[in-house]
């Protein structure tokens, strides 16, 4: 098989890649080794608003929108509550946001091989197999590969690119809830013995809940499952809510080094956690994710124009990563938080002004990620 583009990884990142190149007119093959786009799903799916304002996704694949984040302390006493004036975020349902998109990638041209795993690279072909690589082994010759294949990249390997190495492991349970005449919210809960390094989070927007902790994965006490489930038993932000039998269990690993600095090579590049196109304080990556698609279907695009070995060569992580230096040198801050007392005292600084001022600036405002 021939193609101009290979596309490993049926995400948002490698979703939007694929259809923007089909969309000018080039043959392009996306596989994913998920079975069904609706399944094994790792992201909690929020949105920002700066997403929301210039993206066209679907408004039926969107929950309410929220404007309360409440921050609590290690003991979750006098916790910090923040409303913005405008709408700041929206859970997307994934699974229908992903059959939506995938759809609309099919329609553009995008040929789709789900249940299909990359095997690696063999000369100058690419190698794909079943799922469980029972069905023997395709050849694929492809002018460039799309690595959208998560924050433990394949494609990076093969292609000598950086790979992430700063890592974060999250788990999180959804289940829907009951209306309520409560506001949506997004709770956050900084206590290190429960998410090391990161927040253990709730967020209620009045349709579901996403109960989650994140952390270092050498920092957890007794575990990331315990983690969650300790949390769980005392979350906030469900009043009178109770956990149902039948859940909806996400998780994986979170890069939170920032953009890397090699995302391209003559053969092909990276996009999304594969690029590590993640927020390194917040662990934001839907945004990074569909504008970093942007530029790299661009440069692809002028590359199989063009015809030059060093097309791809503007595609470059180090000079957007310039601008991650203040949420790295926080990223760092926050992995230090290593007791609950530490933590405690944090919120001291938190409840001034200037404290509630800084926390604005980063839940609300519109440095999520920068325009290529």
């Amino acid at each position: 098989m021939t193609v101009d583009v290979l596309v490993v990884g049926a995400g948002l990142a490698g979703l939007h890649t694929a259809t923007l190149l089909a969309q000018v007119g080039h043959d392009v093959l996306l596989v994913e080794r998920r079975p069904s786009l609706s399944g094994a799903i790792r992201t909690t799916g929020i949105f920002v608003r700066r997403t929301l304002d210039d993206f066209p996704l679907p408004p039926e694949c969107l929950g309410p929108p929220i404007r309360r984040v409440v921050l609590y302390p290690p003991g979750l006493h006098r916790p910090v509550t923040l409303v913005s004036a405008r709408d700041e975020y929206r859970v997307g349902d994934m699974a229908p946001l992903y059959v939506t998109a995938a759809r609309a990638a099919a329609d553009a041209g995008v040929r789709i091989a789900l249940g299909t795993r990359y095997a690696g690279r063999h000369a100058d072909t690419f190698l794909l197999a079943g799922r469980d690589g029972h069905d023997g082994q395709v050849r694929v010759r492809a002018r460039f590969v799309v690595g959208a294949d998560g924050a433990r990249s394949r494609v990076a390997r093969d292609l000598a690119l950086d790979r992430n190495h700063h890592l974060l492991v999250g788990a999180e349970e959804v289940f829907e809830i009951p209306s309520s005449k409560q506001p949506p919210a997004f709770h956050c809960v900084l206590d290190p013995s429960l998410a090391p390094g990161y927040l253990a989070w709730v967020v209620n927007d009045g349709r579901h809940a996403h109960v989650g902790v994140a952390g270092y994965a050498d920092r957890f006490p007794d575990g990331l499952r315990n983690a969650l489930e300790q949390f769980g038993a005392t979350a906030p932000g469900l009043p009178g809510i109770d956990r149902p039998e039948d859940v909806e269990r996400r998780g994986g690993p979170i890069p939170v080094g920032g953009l890397l600095r090699r995302i391209s090579s003559v053969d092909g590049l990276l996009v999304g956690d594969a690029a590590g196109a993640v927020s390194p304080l917040t662990a934001g990556g839907l945004d990074p994710c569909l504008r970093l698609s942007e530029l790299a279907a661009s440069a692809l695009d002028d590359a199989l124009r063009s015809g030059r070995p060093d097309a791809l060569s503007h595609y470059d992580g180090a000079a957007l990563r310039a601008r991650f230096r203040g949420r790295l040198m926080l990223r760092r801050g926050l992995a230090q938080v290593r007791t609950p007392a530490t933590a405690a005292t944090a919120f001291t600084l938190l409840r001034t002004p200037f404290g509630r001022a800084a926390a604005r600036r980063i839940l609300f405002g519109d440095g999520s990620f920068p325009d290529p």
